[in-house]
């Protein structure tokens, strides 16, 4: 579905991240603007906010969620991992079919949701050799990668770092700097994670640092982008702030807002 055209002369971007199976609203993030930009995280393993919804509670039902969840929020991480490896085992199939077969049919719904054009990049929950499936010819997916989009150059860098949580796409810390320096200057870097900083990468909610890139602070420190998008911190102590000459945003949880954030010029 192709966006309601915006105003003649201006350049209008919407930018969602952390979409985790929201595709209701994300059939019409792109209405009002030339583009829509996604930042990764399409994939709901489960909703920490409504333990009935996900990948997770689909298997093994609600109870075993709210376990999960409960284990994990107290860090108590190899807890966690036994108990999940506990049920992962009573599965038939086997937990890789399992995931794969739930994730195909999420991606089949959300990306026939993006509109005309997206540009995309992954998030650490999600599984990159499967896009290539479910990106349709008006969706670019990228990766270390620029993009020119109404004048200016986009940078795009996917995934996450290496955590306790083992989610699907976390690299390590040497493989995403190489790519933050693929991208080089560019005049708006999008990114899956934040840069570490404290107030960007705290989630008040689930009461713990998540993890930011110092290679991506660096880089916002040597190159001066106009704006650093990211989503990733789903309640960060702080949506925004200024690092130097750019102007560093958190654009929203998207599964619960429902809201793109919006750039123009």
């Amino acid at each position: 579905m192709a966006p309601t055209p915006p105003a003649r002369g201006r350049t209008r971007v919407h930018v969602v991240s952390d979409v985790h199976g929201n595709a209701r609203d994300l059939a019409r993030a792109g209405d009002g603007a030339d583009a829509l930009i996604c930042l990764g995280d399409l994939v709901l393993f489960l909703d920490y906010a409504d333990h009935s919804r996900g990948i997770f509670p689909d298997l093994f039902g609600e109870e075993n969620a709210d376990r999960i969840v409960e284990l994990r929020t107290a860090r108590r991480f190899e807890e966690a991992r036994a108990f999940g490896a506990r049920l992962w085992g009573s599965i038939g199939t086997g937990r890789a079919a399992a995931i794969e077969s739930a994730v195909r049919k999420q991606y089949a719904e959300l990306f026939a949701a993006f509109p005309t054009p997206t540009y995309a990049t992954y998030g650490n929950v999600d599984v990159p050799p499967l896009w290539p499936e479910y990106a349709a010819r008006g969706t670019t997916v990228l990766d270390g990668q620029r993009v020119e989009i109404g004048g200016r150059t986009f940078g795009f860098v996917g995934g996450g770092l290496r955590t306790p949580m083992h989610t699907p796409y976390e690299i390590s810390d040497e493989e995403y700097a190489a790519k933050i320096e693929a991208v080089g200057e560019v005049d708006v870097l999008c990114t899956h994670i934040p840069p570490e900083v404290p107030e960007l990468v705290y989630d008040t909610v689930a009461r713990r640092f998540e993890r930011g890139s110092r290679a991506l602070l660096d880089a916002i420190r040597r190159t001066r982008p106009r704006y650093s998008l990211f989503g990733h911190v789903h309640q960060p102590l702080a949506r925004r702030m200024r690092i130097g000459a750019t102007e560093c945003v958190n654009v929203g949880h998207f599964a619960s807002t429902g809201r793109p954030w919006a750039l123009e010029w």
